[in-house]
């Protein structure tokens, strides 16, 4: 925020990238879980990963992996919990990712516009406005926190489980 009271937008551009570091870091260790899974190899699920074109369909994977009868009951309840935990913040870093970031005349007040449309019943939904205030800062800031603590819970998940790192 600056001296006025308003945000900075080169902190909500360094807040947003962070968001996408994190995500992209934790995301990648899908491929461990799915190597551990699928009793393959990194290099096999990195190609596996891959073709998966979307973090919901890579999601799907592994937590279908681990519903397989060979699964543990303890290992599939973790694999379930932390997948989990990854999903709740998938919301917000498809809000930051995929939208327009707008101004007011002076160039203050910036706002994000959603870059979607959703078809209702009888209307379109598109475009929302959203301010980014304080608020929205701190929703990433706790955010980071999060993916940070998920990312720590993988990798000693991976390790413990014996999982190809």
């Amino acid at each position: 925020m600056t001296a006025g009271g308003r945000i900075d937008f080169d902190t909500v551009l360094l807040l947003v990238g962070r968001l996408n570091y994190a995500w992209t870091n934790t995301e990648s260790l899908l491929i461990h879980l799915i190597a551990g899974l699928s009793g393959t190899d990194k290099e096999i699920a990195t190609v596996t990963f891959l073709t998966l074109n979307t973090t919901r369909a890579r999601i799907d994977l592994v937590e279908r992996l681990s519903k397989l009868d060979r699964v543990d009951a303890a290992e599939r309840k973790a694999i379930l919990g932390l997948t989990g935990r990854i999903q709740r913040h998938s919301a917000l870093r498809n809000r930051y990712n995929h939208c327009i970031y707008a101004f007011d005349p002076d160039g203050q007040h910036p706002r994000t516009i959603q870059m979607r449309i959703a078809d209702r019943k009888d209307r379109l939904l598109m475009g929302q406005d959203t301010p980014l205030d304080e608020a929205a800062l701190d929703e990433i800031r706790a955010a980071l926190d999060a993916l940070a603590e998920i990312n720590r819970d993988i990798w000693q998940f991976i390790s413990a489980h014996k999982y190809p790192a």
